[in-house]
């Protein structure tokens, strides 16, 4: 199969799958969802993604409808129903269906799964980045099917020809980015947001963070401005489907690109990690 879509225990080609209109998803974006990618049918990552889907659920008190374990031999069974191995796997849960009312509904939560062929790009090329003032809401660690201004930000990147939009809050504080973390090296260390609620505790954040302890690059995980962003020797971007890349433009500004050296040790350290991982 090319690309597939499950729902509640059905599953085939995804333009074939269709959803009933009254899950609460379409009704107020009422559940959340992980994702991560698959190389030679292995999932990488899967059981920290899992763990996050998990939390997300109980911060919403959402009852998953299956248990961790169960999710995992369901991934892992329906990636082998591909054509590839080389996929972006995508679960999400929502509360539940019924009629519309914003309390919630009394119905079993329902799950939704993805799979598409995608390969995780190997980072070395740099990409542009746009900066956007960051007016989400304050449960940004909550990985929330609620993504509205994420889209409005993505938009707005792709608009300037950039791959990624970068929030910031009063203060000139930098966040993460609209389906990204954001870090910077500046003199050998490696800045990142604290995994306060303004951030999405990114799994590729995290293997990052190992990466630099295992290379013997401090860490500091506290927040830092857009003035200490353009000024960074290198811009990080990670994610769960481009796990790093490094920008060299900012709002049509030359940024980074000072320290080559020290990205190219991190870049190389985490591909190795994840194609050792899914051999």
């Amino acid at each position: 199969m090319e690309r597939l879509g499950y729902y509640n225990g059905k599953y085939g080609p995804l333009e074939e799958m269709t959803v009933p209109m009254n899950d609460r998803v379409c009704w107020f974006g009422d559940g959340v969802y992980d994702a991560g990618p698959c190389r030679n049918y292995h999932i990488f990552a899967m059981d920290e993604h899992v763990d996050r889907l998990f939390r997300s659920a109980a911060a919403l008190r959402i009852e998953v409808p299956v248990s961790k374990q169960e999710l995992k031999d369901l991934l892992n069974r329906l990636v082998h129903e591909m054509d590839t191995g080389d996929l972006f796997v995508y679960y999400q849960v929502t509360r539940g269906s019924g009629l519309r009312k914003h309390a919630f509904t009394d119905t079993p939560a329902n799950l939704w799964i993805t799979l598409n062929p995608a390969k995780v790009p190997d980072g070395i090329k740099p990409i542009q980045l746009v900066t956007t003032e960051d007016t989400r809401f304050l449960h940004c660690n909550i990985k929330t099917l609620n993504l509205i201004p994420s889209v409005m930000a993505a938009q707005k990147a792709e608009e300037a020809g950039c791959a990624e939009a970068v929030f910031y809050r009063p203060g000139n504080i930098v966040t993460e980015g609209a389906h990204s973390n954001i870090h910077i090296l500046k003199d050998g260390t490696l800045y990142t947001h604290p995994t306060d609620n303004l951030i999405l505790p990114g799994i590729a954040r995290a293997h990052l963070l190992g990466a630099c302890r295992a290379l013997g690059i401090p860490c500091r995980e506290e927040a830092f401005t857009l003035d200490q962003l353009f000024d960074a020797d290198e811009v990080l971007v990670t994610s769960s489907s481009n796990l790093c890349r490094h920008a060299d433009m900012i709002d049509g500004r030359p940024a980074g690109a000072k320290d080559p050296a020290l990205y190219e040790r991190i870049r190389s350290w985490l591909l190795d990690e994840f194609r050792t991982a899914t051999k």
